[in-house]
């Protein structure tokens, strides 16, 4: 695919966990879409053209051309939108893991420089940074951009420069051996190449509350929001988050909800938000600001109705209705399948790159080359990470596009360096 936008509906009923998963993936790769909730049988003959409700498998999808999909995965629905492909090679210059800003940034760099380069996706294209409602401290966007579709706009550069993404799809585990970069993906397939780039970014960090998992899509959502806005007209909608996700989704959610409120844990916005947002956060009159406060418990029986805040400065508890929670309150690496693999991580489990190795101006322990680490490489020659992924990076899309296309010229670096020696000594 290479930019067309796609016309579908969705049909499904109140609360469901899998059209809220196609609603948010839809909404990610700038797909136009309409979501029709089907509350009766009426409603169900007229979109449908079944008048037993009980019997049809919701959600329902259709497409453009008027074919219909019954209660299907989000896999199923990228591939019948073409974004699901296989790779072409067996062996690639570059292998990319994850499409957010910073993978994105390299797929461009190395496929525009010559490199064969393959980014491996496990859902949509731009990462945490792709959920955002709207971004207005990129460079070259003096309007602001939503998240999505500064992504999409990279995906379609990378594609055009030749570039293979390979969406719906994870790497689980990563081996090293003979100067190779052996990734197992969890569809059981390899991926080979002479160097690669994790650009994982970071996953929503939960509440980790009682029955979160249950009211995911029920009330409980994570980040901006961006595709369950426009359900949200004449709510009161809680956010729990003080730092530009939390308030790029305040800002957003206001233009629908009768009011928006931020339970925010600390003290103030200063420090977690930049002072754009943080000005234009506390002068919306819909959007109501409490500090010192959390989402203690929640509370409903399908479906979330109420949430427990709790007032960490004045001791005290209240609960109130709550049809809707956006969680933004950082997040945690995606590294677990570093795990067994010569990469040190920290204590949080972000990668550890270039000089933050050294040891008294020293290489890390099994580091088998005579320089030092590149300033984005990890403990293993080859291997770069990029983007919020990254021990100290600056969780910033700006910063996160920056490093991608920063560790292109490491990659080009390491791929002339004396290949024979690195596999004698990389075994």
């Amino acid at each position: 695919m290479s930019g067309e936008i796609h016309s579908v509906k969705l049909f499904g009923r109140k609360g469901s966990t899998e059209g809220y998963s196609l609603r948010e993936f839809l909404q990610r790769h700038v797909v136009s879409f309409e979501w029709i909730e089907i509350a009766s049988e009426e409603t169900c003959l007229k979109n449908i053209g079944i008048s037993d409700v009980n019997n049809v498998r919701f959600p329902v999808v259709q497409f453009a051309d008027g074919s219909l999909l019954f209660n299907p995965s989000v896999r199923d629905v990228a591939n019948r939108l073409g974004y699901i492909a296989l790779p072409r090679l067996k062996e690639y210059d570059v292998s990319i893991y994850g499409a957010g800003p910073a993978g994105l940034s390299a797929a461009v760099y190395a496929a525009s420089e010559g490199l064969s380069t393959v980014v491996i996706e496990r859902h949509a294209v731009g990462g945490q940074a792709g959920t955002s409602s709207m971004i207005e401290n990129y460079m070259g966007f003096p309007r602001g951009i939503s998240g999505a579709e500064l992504a999409d706009r990279a995906r379609e550069q990378a594609l055009k420069f030749g570039a293979e993404i390979i969406l719906m799809s994870e790497g689980i585990k990563g081996e090293f051996k003979n100067g190779r970069i052996h990734g197992q993906l969890a569809d059981g397939s390899k991926m080979l190449a002479k160097a690669n780039i994790c650009a994982t970014g970071v996953e929503y960090r939960r509440l980790e509350l009682d029955r979160e998992e249950h009211f995911l899509g029920k009330g409980v959502f994570y980040g901006a929001g961006v595709a369950e806005a426009p359900l949200c007209k004449g709510e009161t909608i809680y956010i729990v988050g003080g730092a530009n996700s939390a308030g790029q989704a305040a800002m957003h959610i206001a233009n629908f909800a009768e009011n928006v409120v931020m339970l925010v844990r600390g003290s103030s916005l200063k420090g977690t938000m930049s002072k754009y947002l943080s000005d234009r956060v506390t002068n919306n009159k819909k959007i109501d600001i409490r500090f010192n406060s959390e989402v203690t418990e929640l509370i409903g029986d399908e479906f979330l109705s109420q949430i427990k805040i709790t007032d960490n400065k004045n001791k005290e508890d209240e609960n109130v209705d709550a049809k809707r929670l956006f969680v933004a309150i950082g997040g945690r690496p995606n590294t677990e399948w570093a795990i067994d693999t010569p990469i040190l991580r920290d204590e949080a489990g972000y990668l550890v790159t270039g000089p933050d190795l050294l040891l008294n101006g020293k290489n890390p322990e099994g580091w088998p080359l005579q320089r030092q680490p590149y300033y984005l490489e990890t403990s293993y020659p080859g291997s770069f990470a990029a983007g919020d992924v990254r021990h100290n990076s600056i969780k910033r899309a700006a910063a996160a596009a920056g490093e991608g296309a920063m560790a292109i010229t490491f990659v080009y670096r390491y791929l002339n360096e004396d290949f024979d020696f690195i596999v004698k000594h990389t075994k």
